[in-house]
């Protein structure tokens, strides 16, 4: 199911995913570079060369996962058991009087798997994880260098990095789901703003034309009265005098919400969708009539079937009537997972009915249920 949360989380992680796999191609691809530049800081360069190849194999392996989900267990655990071996094979292919620079290195590219765990995993996971990775490398790095201050210096520099690198990924995951909920936040405002929109121009586009039409009609109607060319006390002319007055007072005020009959028979189904979290709000433009029984059946059972198909969040109704014809609009931000099969509940009416019912899926991920039919249904 997509909605506005979903969009805005697929284009947040789809951006983070392409920083993070060029991250896992650059830093071992660094490494390699270092290596072979500074090959006198090695006892045995070919084995620093092939853990770097391995590190950058590891990162190919886990980050398609990670744009998949989160790690998962096993994923982790080879995550943090690569990162261990790798800091210490480089240790160990490190000459006692190598250059801190090329020391820099070990702990910033081996960290780099611990930070594709920060991404996905708790604090609880993957700080022991650093810890161990840490204390590996102190551990060899005191073993042949001893303990003294530049090998102090070292360790320093090295925690600094894996805890700057651990806790900067760590929050970007924080960072990203605040970024998500604003962006989807502000999607829908917009959204909700441009059917607001839409409903305020077709409210006012059907009041002009019930306007024009009354000044077509209605006017020379009420000159014919005051020239004497027609008798207002004839029962066509009083007739067609209420019909115009009622007209205009419905196009000035826009009147209900819609025929309290259909209303009324759409209660059940909303009530059922509001108690599950569905926001229905209704509205109407023109004047919808009560259909023929078989045709209000479908419009029914389609209408319920659709709300019964989507996720909680806020939706419209609009309800529209001009002259013989009438549509209802079920827009939604979020597209269904299962679909109904709307076909059915139209088979058997009468071509007079002119039924339709159709779902248009927006860009967004939202969509919009169509229903149309005739006022009169084919009577």
């Amino acid at each position: 199911m997509v909605s506005h949360h979903a969009v805005a989380r697929n284009a947040a992680e789809t951006g983070l995913m392409r920083v993070v796999g060029a991250l896992a191609v650059l830093v071992p691809s660094l490494a390699v570079i270092q290596v072979l530049v500074n090959s006198r800081d090695y006892r045995q360069p070919a084995l620093a060369i092939a853990v770097w190849l391995a590190v950058l194999g590891a990162a190919a392996w886990l980050v398609p996962r990670l744009r998949a989900g989160p790690l998962a267990t096993g994923e982790t655990v080879a995550a943090i058991t690569v990162a261990v071996a790798a800091v210490a094979a480089i240790e160990v292919a490190h000459r006692p009087d190598h250059d801190p620079a090329s020391f820099d290195m070990a702990i910033l590219g081996t960290a780099w798997l611990l930070a594709l765990v920060a991404l996905s995993r708790p604090a609880r996971v993957w700080i022991p994880g650093a810890l161990l990775v840490y204390a590996v490398h102190a551990g060899l790095l005191v073993a042949d260098d001893g303990v003294n201050s530049l090998s102090l210096s070292q360790l320093e520099a090295a925690g600094y990095i894996l805890a700057t690198m651990l806790i900067t990924f760590a929050a970007i995951r924080s960072t990203l789901a605040t970024h998500v909920t604003v962006s989807a936040r502000r999607a829908s405002l917009a959204s909700s703003a441009a059917a607001e929109r839409a409903a305020v121009a077709a409210i006012q586009q059907e009041r002009q034309a019930r306007l024009r039409a009354l000044e077509r009609e209605a006017l020379p109607l009420l000159r014919a009265v005051a020239d004497g060319s027609l008798d207002p006390s004839a029962e066509s002319v009083t007739q067609e005098c209420a019909r115009h007055a009622a007209a205009l007072r419905h196009s000035l005020t826009d009147g209900g919400p819609a025929d309290d009959m259909l209303v009324s028979a759409l209660a059940p189904s909303l009530s059922s969708a509001r108690a599950r979290g569905l926001l229905v709000t209704i509205q109407a433009i023109g004047e919808v009539r009560t259909p023929p029984p078989a045709v209000a059946r479908a419009i029914l059972a389609t209408l319920d079937a659709m709300l019964a198909a989507l996720a909680p969040h806020p939706v419209v109704l609009t309800l529209i009537g001009s002259g013989d014809g009438a549509e209802a609009y079920l827009t939604f931000d979020a597209l269904p997972s299962s679909m109904p099969g709307l076909a059915t509940f139209g088979a058997g009416l009468p071509a007079a009915a002119g039924w339709h019912a159709a779902v248009i899926a927006a860009d967004n991920g939202g969509g919009c249920l169509e229903v149309a039919w005739h006022q009169d249904g084919g009577r």
